[in-house]
């Protein structure tokens, strides 16, 4: 697998990205992660924002976008992998890409009940620190 800083958007990750951004809305804290992101409610705009900024990554194999991460001021603030492509290990060859990287991060989000996500980052060493609670 090969993992890739975004340089431009590919029909294929804008399907990918939409899949995505609608699976991560209707989740508990869905909502609340894409506002942190720095969404408007046009998830299109957050994608060329990513792209942008180089904070966007892909993990390929054979041509195939399989799934992005979002590596930010030291922060992983989002990992989607394609439903077809889930339990390969593409979200950890991410990860491990992202800590290599130049700019490695220290923490990273997941959703409340995402026990996937939360095994990853477990199975690589991290400990939950923080939980942010919201009223109403």
């Amino acid at each position: 697998m090969k993992v890739s800083v975004v340089t431009s958007v590919s029909p294929e990750l804008e399907e990918l990205w939409r899949h995505a951004y609608h699976d991560v809305a209707v989740k508990r804290g869905g909502h609340a992660l894409l506002k942190t992101l720095g969404d408007t409610g046009h998830g299109d705009d957050l994608l060329s924002s990513l792209v942008a900024s180089s904070t966007l990554w892909i993990v390929s194999e054979k041509g195939l976008v399989k799934g992005f991460g979002i590596n930010r001021g030291g922060v992983v603030e989002g990992i989607y992998v394609s439903p077809e492509f889930r339990r390969q290990k593409v979200a950890t060859s991410l990860v491990k890409a992202l800590l290599a990287s130049d700019t490695p991060p220290l923490d990273a989000y997941a959703l409340p009940g995402d026990r996937a996500m939360k095994s990853l980052y477990e199975s690589l060493g991290w400990k939950a620190r923080l939980l942010t609670m919201r009223g109403g």
